[in-house]
């Protein structure tokens, strides 16, 4: 919206600082732009203090216009009601659980989402690498590549082999143990949406993996038809076996009791937080492996710990926490992960962060600014 004073922008969570590029063109009479390269504690969760809070809200007051990058800060109504200037979230991507969406449309907070389409006017890069994926021919999504990275890395022992031949682990550091072969093994997918359909489909067609699947409203129907969708026989059709489903539906205790590798595509809500608890985690083989790509808080984190440190199940990879970025003190970071406990394979929730993805996404955000510069409609609106 046009005004005689600059909008105060504010540019969050730009942990690589790239963001400031796709705003470069915009007056800097018109709008005063503020990155900021690192994140501040979550207000809302119980762990954060109180000056930590101060020092967030402190942060985002006076700023007009917030771009955020996904979920790394929260914007709880606890918070948003603390900030009187706020007019417009422009956040990447399109789901926002930890946004108080009713809140700011409460407050008259506008909130936008970045779906990764690229800009509508032409400019910038266009049409987003995602967008032009066939996935019936071998298309995919940065985050199901994610999961196959950590999937593999996790059955072949790539990281633990890597510091044992870099001098970080036994001495003289050859090979650690022995690799699990993926080949008709049996792959457990804990929600079947689009992303889980399409981490399914790499361990049919590469690695013939039976793959059996379960959320709380999940029907064969709706299997059948995500196996189709994404270019697989809903039948099975010779390829893992006439008389099988590509994705069998099953109940939970079956697919942690009979699943080789378990892997989490679950949207988080209030009803699926702690969706993997104790209990499930000790329904797992010995054998198995536990990848979660997908939200921190669907595993208890307490309990997953116990499971790993007592060399329960044969190995994790994790690329989702309940507090990101892990403080310094996170048992995640501090544990030594030796012999005895299960391998466990960290990275810093990477599942989406990919070069097209990050850069169509502030494209987007551009051009809603430019869009708010002007007084026109924004685009994408959610609330």
């Amino acid at each position: 919206m046009a005004s005689s004073s600059p909008i105060n922008f504010a540019i969050l969570d730009d942990y690589h600082k790239i963001a400031a590029q796709h705003f470069s063109h915009i007056d800097p009479a018109a709008v005063s732009i503020t990155s900021f390269h690192d994140t501040l504690p979550a207000y809302s969760h119980p762990s954060t203090s109180n000056a930590d809070r101060k020092a967030l809200v402190e942060r985002l007051k006076p700023f007009n216009v917030i771009s955020t990058m996904r979920e790394r800060t929260p914007l709880p109504g606890d918070l948003l009601r603390q900030l009187p200037n706020l007019k417009v979230i422009l956040a990447t991507g399109t789901q926002f659980e930890t946004f108080d969406l009713r809140a700011a449309k409460k407050l008259g907070i506008k909130v936008c989402a970045a779906p990764g389409k690229g800009r509508t006017d032409g400019r910038g890069s266009g049409i987003s690498p995602r967008a032009k994926i066939d996935i019936k021919k071998g298309g995919g999504h940065p985050t199901t590549q994610h999961a196959w990275a950590l999937i593999l890395a996790l059955a072949r022992n790539i990281a633990a082999d890597d510091a044992v031949i870099k001098g970080k682990g036994i001495s003289p550091g050859w090979q650690t143990q022995l690799a699990i072969g993926l080949q008709g093994k049996t792959l457990g997918l804990v929600g079947l949406g689009r992303l889980g359909a399409l981490t399914a489909r790499v361990g049919v067609l590469a690695w013939g993996m039976e793959v059996i699947a379960w959320s709380e409203n999940l029907t064969q129907e709706k299997a059948n038809k995500l196996a189709e969708d994404v270019g697989l026989p809903p039948n099975g059709g010779g390829i893992v076996g006439e008389n099988d489903k590509t994705f069998k539906v099953v109940s939970k205790e079956e697919l942690f009791k009979t699943a080789d590798v378990i892997s989490l595509h679950y949207v988080l809500s209030a009803r699926s937080k702690g969706l993997v608890g104790a209990k499930e985690l000790g329904w797992m083989k010995e054998s198995a492996l536990l990848v979660n790509t997908s939200r921190g808080p669907l595993i208890d984190e307490s309990a997953l710990l116990d499971t790993l440190r007592s060399g329960r199940i044969r190995g994790a990879a994790i690329d989702v926490f309940d507090v990101e970025p892990l403080p310094a003190d996170s048992p995640w970071r501090t544990e030594s992960w030796d012999e005895g406990k299960s391998r466990v394979l960290l990275t810093p929730h990477m599942g989406y962060v990919e070069e097209g993805t990050l850069r169509t996404w502030y494209e987007e955000t551009a051009e809603n600014l430019e869009r708010y510069v002007d007084g026109r409609d924004l685009l994408y609106s959610v609330t």
